[in-house]
Order: C-alpha cells, then sequence, then structure tokens
C-alpha cells in the first residue's frame, strides 16, 4: 500500500475523525501539530504493517491495539476453519467495528493467535469494507492451544516459521503479519514457553516486529524480559499484555522502567475505577510514554451460537476517555495514550533484522507446517 497521505492531511483528518468523540473538545490543535509532528518526525524510518498492507505510522490514528474479533478455544489439535462460517461471523462482527469507526476510531489490532481462530482473509475483508487499519499476528499461545510441533522445532525453526508470515504471508495469502503474539504461563515459565520467548525475540530481531506477550503475572514477566535481554532484544519492542491482572505495581513501574511497553487492555464498566488509579500512578512515576489502553473486548466464540455474547468495542471511547477526564487525567495524555502510544508500541523499521539461523524453512498452514525440505 502507498503512503501518500502528508502530515498536513493526516492532522485534519484526525481532527475531524475525534472531534466526535469529545477527545479533542479542549486541545488547542496547535498542540497536534507539534505533537504528532516531534512524535512522527521519523515516519519515513518505519511502517505499521495492515492486512492490507503497508502505513505509516502517522496514519494509525486513534487504535484499540487489543481486541478480538474472534476465538476458538477448541484446542490446536483440532483447530480448522471448517469449524466456523466466515460470512456468518462478518455478519455478526461488522456491526461493532463500524460502531467505533463511526466514533473516529482507525486503528485495530486484532490479537487472537494461529491455533485460537486467527483468521488472516477474515481481517482483510473487514479492514476492506470499512477502510480501518487491521493488523493481525504470528506467533504462538499456550497449551492446549499448541501444536505438536511447537514442541518438536527448535527455537530458531519456529522463529523462520513466523519471519515468513510478516515477510512473506499468512498460510499462502499476500497477507502479512504486522506484530507478534505470544503467551507465557503464570510464575516461572517452563521450558515450551521459554522457547516460544526465544523464537519471538529472533523473530523480531530479524524483522523489526512487536511483541504482545500474554502475562499478566509479575514473575512471569520479570523472567521473560530476561530471556529477551540474553537474546539482545531491545525491550522497547515488547509489551507487558494484561498488565492490569498482576496486582502488585512493582512490576508495571520495573517494566516500564526497563523501557517496555505496559498495557492495561481489560478496561471495562466494573474495571474502570482501578484502571484509572493504575494510569494515574503511571503518569505521576513518569511512565506515560510506556502506557497502553485497551478493552479485550469482541469475542465471537466459534462453536456457540451467533458467537455467544460479544462484548462491542466502544466502551472505551464513550465512556473511559470521558471518565479519564473527569477524574483529572490531562487530554493530551489521552491523545498520547490511544494514538501516538501504539503507533510507536507497533511500528517496524523500513530496514531491520538480524537474521536467524533456521534448521529448516518452514511455511505455516491453518493446523499444520510444511518443510522445504
Amino acid at each position: 500500500m502507498e503512503n501518500k497521505i502528508t502530515k498536513r492531511t493526516f492532522i485534519k483528518s484526525l481532527v475531524a475523525g475525534l472531534s466526535t468523540t469529545g477527545l479533542l473538545t479542549a486541545i488547542d490543535k496547535s498542540f497536534l501539530t507539534s505533537a504528532r509532528g516531534q512524535a512522527m518526525q521519523d515516519d519515513d524510518f518505519y511502517f505499521i504493517q495492515t492486512v492490507r498492507g503497508r502505513i505509516k505510522p502517522s496514519e494509525l490514528g486513534l487504535t484499540l491495539i487489543h481486541e478480538h474479533l474472534m476465538v476458538d478455544f477448541i484446542g490446536a489439535d483440532k483447530a480448522s476453519k471448517d469449524r466456523y462460517n466466515q460470512d456468518e461471523v462478518f455478519e455478526v462482527m461488522l456491526p461493532y467495528l463500524k460502531e467505533i469507526k463511526d466514533l473516529g476510531v482507525t486503528g485495530f489490532a486484532e490479537c487472537t493467535p494461529m491455533f485460537l481462530a486467527r483468521d488472516a482473509e477474515l481481517m482483510k475483508r473487514f479492514a476492506d469494507a470499512l477502510d480501518m487499519h487491521i493488523l493481525t499476528n504470528t506467533g504462538m499461545y499456550k497449551e492446549p492451544y499448541l501444536p505438536q510441533y511447537a514442541f518438536e522445532k527448535s527455537a530458531d525453526e519456529l522463529a523462520q516459521m513466523w519471519i515468513s508470515e510478516i515477510k512473506d504471508g499468512i498460510e499462502g495469502t499476500q497477507i502479512k503479519a504486522g506484530f507478534i503474539k505470544i503467551a507465557v504461563n503464570p510464575g516461572s515459565l517452563i521450558p515450551i514457553q521459554q522457547k516460544i520467548v526465544r523464537a519471538s525475540a529472533r523473530t523480531s530481531k530479524a524483522t523489526g516486529a512487536t511483541i504482545a506477550c500474554h502475562t499478566g503475572h509479575g514473575v512471569a514477566v520479570m523472567e521473560t524480559l530476561s530471556i529477551l535481554k540474553e537474546e539482545k532484544l531491545p525491550l522497547e519492542k515488547f509489551i507487558f499484555v494484561h498488565a492490569g491482572s498482576e496486582g502488585d505495581i512493582k512490576y508495571h513501574l520495573a517494566v516500564a522502567e526497563q523501557g517496555a511497553w505496559v498495557e492495561y487492555d481489560s478496561i471495562s464498566p466494573g474495571e474502570a475505577n482501578r484502571y484509572i488509579q493504575l494510569i494515574k500512578t503511571m503518569i505521576d512515576n513518569g511512565h506515560e510514554d510506556r502506557l497502553l489502553l485497551s478493552q479485550d473486548a469482541g469475542w465471537y466464540n466459534v462453536g456457540q451460537a451467533k458467537g455467544g455474547n460479544i462484548r462491542g468495542f466502544a466502551y472505551i471511547i464513550k465512556d473511559f476517555i470521558p471518565l479519564m477526564e473527569k477524574s483529572g487525567i490531562d487530554k493530551n495524555l489521552i491523545d498520547k495514550f490511544l494514538i501516538t502510544n501504539p503507533a510507536k508500541a507497533l511500528r517496524i523499521p523500513i530496514k531491520s533484522g538480524e537474521g536467524v539461523n533456521p534448521e529448516g524453512k518452514l511455511k505455516s498452514t491453518f493446523g499444520k507446517v510444511k518443510s522445504d525440505n
């Protein structure tokens, strides 16, 4: 996708889109010009990889960085695209995306990993229908959502497969992954999750893509960061997913202090006040540049009638932003959490990469692996 948008055009469209949400009610437009100009001054050196192709970071706009359109918890050994009807999923979930698009959301990171109903072609269908910047991912989750070959292959072999999904495309398509989604178990990391962390680090080093790691546990995140350091990966390429699930704020602060991203992504009505306090603590400790916000919403569940109980994506825009403002959180910081920081977290250097030493080049399928050897 060619990037022909100018900064002037971007700022103009940004203001028009966000004004409808009330987010920019009292923000000086001169701030937008200076802040966006400063944040995106190296725009030409990075890109965001969406399911429709590359865009500049400045084009991503108001972004929900951790959401799900569809999931399937049947297990890796039974995962299949035959288990759902793409047309039905599209029909059910399109209104939820359209609602947030009408509220000014233009960026959307779909975090469902492979073997849990990741469907790159369906994501592109949504992106085309709504002209949204949707990202999908590569990487692997944890048991029982790991295929047998995840235990048998080396970290380098797994990395090579994931590198291919970022550079060449997913499952025989031209649709490329825009970030790496993995998971770790709570507590000390078991061997298979250690290997997946190492594979993700090598994938990130080879491609420049960011790792979003389902964590939610202080001991686990610190061990994960230790492995990433051993792999010599800059920690700015790591997102502490579900950080709000860890009740001890010292871990949130420690992750941010090391340069990684802290993601509060389970924002909901029942948790709103708690998350506002967490956000204020991060701000008070000078970590507003390392903070990401989202909802972990959506969740069309394969196997349930019409996807079961869908949770919409609009709460954070319609309700939580006003709550943050009312609590005294500066509108400029809200702008940073939902626009500037996601673009920085997801951006990929145009020239990047140290290669891995693969033990065989692998190509992924929905639930199988093929070897070129």
